[in-house]
């Protein structure tokens, strides 16, 4: 049986057609007037990421001039474990890579509360079974004070770790006189590097890697040197440096320019739901979240307090109560108000990461929000003058969590992260773990 619309059936039809998308028009409208009242430059570009293809678009280190060649050679170093050459005990050689601590699938952040490289074996899923080998005392393992921030869009972060000692500029202009006092390993800030290259340095050291004639000759990256760094002299082209800049630019082409917000700002407005409209909405007006989280990265090269738990309070390994890591910005600076502040971290793949804050304190993405919603310390070492005046109880009722929470969760999540990994490593060895217990979770066997 056929129906046919009478014209007052068919006015009705127009009328709510209309009515639909005067409503999907009129969030877009003010969610794009919401973000450029934001914006510096007055034009969504300015929260967008570049093409990862674009290096001449991507931030670049002082002195580290992108290229494909040099890109091409730190994807391969970042998952290489034959690398882990250093390793303390023979169980733990060539064990481990960079990306032990910074798994693609937990948005480039540790499986597990904490991240450990060197001393550890197991994969499980996404790194969360890995634990201490039973050769290693606890304290013989690589593992370090505070929770792996994510590597996703470091090419936005000025000076790195989450009190930003690494690099010369930016926040650390005015601190030389602190290099390589309370942490030796700043000393490094003296070469004038950016916070990338300047910490890849001297963390390619303490994560016990190298790279020497087996792994030039016998693996055969000596010929990846040689292209990516052809005008530096004799062995320098393989040194701690070279190391560092092939890493520092391969992670800065780390950009989740594929996650549904970075498509909405390209003029896709299908990209979001209704739901992570409104969360952004919430994130760029009611809640506040843009006062920290700024730019393509939506993260912050500033410090804050929001007075969370230190990793000695949740079961981290080779830390407790006097570690210098759980005074933040203060622990380099030397600066009582500087105490407990933070890093702003990125934001993207947010919830992929299975633990939260620098001391994994919490490890659900709703309990973060809620955390923040109620804006109450859960830190009582924290004294309260050292608290952002940014954290505060922010009033969002249930539904503005839920939408919050669905912006954070899905619209910011680059699904396509696996782009970014080889297929496979010079070695030929599993990774991004090769211990025998890895080898199996990961199908290596």
């Amino acid at each position: 049986m056929t129906r046919t619309l009478t014209p007052i059936g068919i006015l009705l039809l127009l009328a709510t057609s209309c009515v639909q998308d005067v409503t999907v028009d009129s969030i877009d409208v003010q969610l794009e007037k919401t973000v450029l009242r934001l914006s510096a430059s007055g034009d969504l570009s300015e929260w967008r990421f570049p093409d990862e293809n674009n290096l001449a678009a991507i931030p670049a280190g002082a002195g580290n001039q992108l290229t494909k060649e040099k890109v091409a050679l730190g994807k391969l170093l970042f998952y290489e474990t034959a690398l882990g050459r250093n390793s303390l005990h023979s169980a733990g050689r060539m064990t481990f890579s960079c990306s032990s601590c910074h798994v693609p699938e937990a948005g480039f952040t540790a499986g597990r509360i904490q991240g450990i490289a060197d001393g550890a074996q197991a994969f499980g899923i996404n790194g969360d079974t890995r634990q201490v080998i039973d050769h290693y005392e606890e304290s013989e393992i690589d593992a370090q004070g505070a929770r792996p921030l994510s590597m996703l869009a470091v090419a936005y972060v000025q000076n790195s770790m989450w009190n930003g000692s690494f690099g010369a500029h930016h926040n650390n202009v005015g601190t030389e006189e602190l290099w390589g006092v309370a942490d030796p390993s700043t000393e490094v800030n003296h070469l004038g590097l950016d916070g990338l290259e300047a910490q890849n340095i001297e963390g390619t050291v303490v994560h016990r890697m190298t790279i020497d004639n087996y792994v030039l000759d016998t693996l055969g990256y000596r010929i990846l040197f040689d292209k990516a760094f052809g005008d530096w002299p004799g062995n320098a082209r393989y040194g701690r440096v070279a190391f560092s800049f092939a890493l520092s630019a391969y992670l800065r082409t780390l950009l989740p320019n594929r996650a549904p917000w970075q498509e909405w700002l390209k003029g896709d407005h299908y990209a979001l739901t209704e739901a992570q409209k409104r969360g952004a909405l919430l994130f760029f007006g009611k809640a506040g979240c843009y006062r920290c989280h700024q730019g393509p990265a939506l993260n912050g090269n500033e410090f804050h307090a929001v007075g969370v738990k230190d990793l000695s309070d949740v079961g981290g390994l080779r830390t407790g109560l006097d570690d210098l890591r759980n005074l933040g910005r203060g622990g380099f600076t030397q600066r009582p108000e500087d105490n407990y502040r933070f890093k702003v971290p990125q934001l993207y793949n947010v919830g992929d990461m299975p633990f939260y804050f620098h001391g994994s304190s919490h490890d659900n993405l709703r309990e973060l929000v809620e955390y923040f919603n109620a804006g109450v310390p859960e830190n009582p070492r924290i004294p309260s003058e050292n608290i952002s005046p940014y954290f505060h109880p922010l009033d969002l009722n249930p539904a503005e969590v839920d939408d919050l929470v669905d912006f954070l969760d899905n619209g910011l999540r680059d699904a396509e992260l696996r782009r970014y990994v080889p297929d496979a490593v010079l070695s030929g060895n599993c990774f991004p773990n090769n211990d025998p217990q890895s080898r199996r979770d990961l199908g290596c066997e």
